[in-house]
């Protein structure tokens, strides 16, 4: 087998993670929505910046760094989290939190789906997951080309779900980038499925996206102080709009 050169792999890499349920037979009147958000990291500032950062966060609270971030269990603690019980160590560890994934710097691009107005509209057919993974790598093509990394081999990390979701997964996956794309090109996006329990930094920080993005849409008028946080972050098209560039509705 011939070794890849490193120089074929982009400046950029990838990683997912998803808020809701995308399955249309269930849905949760309090959150009716399924969000996919892709968190678009350089390797450079990931690797000598943020790592580092995530990792100095978790000595200082939990005197290791084996910790694996859950927006879930950040909000309802338990587990190495009932130290926020503690109202003093909690108002602490959000906004020291907050500080990191504020200055971090990472782009997001993310799908967000009202089930209901979707089932209505198209009944239970489409698999939500697929649906929200094609609007993201469509637009993902587009970020990567501006930056001149089109014809470079970005790493797209998603966790994994079970052998058919991962199976069913890679298949839409392999099937948008190879032919059912609107660019008319094969799209040089490589995917990889790590366990939930992989310790990684940019997983742990994609975690932290997409319930924020999903309760803006759902309810936009709410206060939200998460999303102020991520709208920088949120790409823009050309007259700098995050609707339809940053964040792409359905239906």
């Amino acid at each position: 087998m011939t070794e890849r050169s490193s120089t074929s792999f982009s400046d950029f890499v990838v990683y997912v993670d998803e808020s809701g349920d995308h399955g249309l037979k269930s849905m949760d009147a309090t959150y009716p929505v399924f969000v996919l958000a892709f968190c678009v990291f350089s390797k450079n500032e990931y690797v000598k910046v943020i790592t580092p950062k995530l990792q100095e966060f978790k000595f200082r609270y939990f005197g290791h760094d084996m910790v694996v971030l859950h927006e879930h269990d950040i909000r309802k603690p338990k587990g190495p989290y009932a130290i926020l019980f503690d109202p003093d160590i909690r108002k602490s560890f959000l906004e020291d939190l907050s500080a990191i994934i504020s200055e971090s710097k990472f782009q997001i691009i993310a799908t967000f789906i009202h089930k209901e107005t979707f089932h209505r509209k198209h009944g239970d057919g489409d698999n939500l997951y697929n649906v929200a993974v094609r609007s993201c790598l469509k637009r993902l093509y587009r970020f990567l080309s501006a930056q001149g990394q089109e014809d470079r081999i970005t790493n797209v990390i998603f966790e994994q779900r079970g052998k058919k979701e991962d199976n069913e997964l890679e298949l839409e996956f392999r099937r948008v980038c190879d032919t059912e794309n609107p660019s008319g090109v094969a799209l040089p996006f490589s995917i990889v499925l790590a366990n939930k329990q992989i310790n990684s930094c940019g997983l742990q920080l994609a975690d932290l996206v997409a319930r924020p993005i999903g309760r803006k849409c759902l309810k936009p008028e709410q206060e939200n102080r998460a999303y102020d946080i991520l709208e920088q972050k949120l790409i823009r098209d050309v007259e700098g709009k995050i609707k339809g560039a940053g964040i792409e509705c359905f239906p």
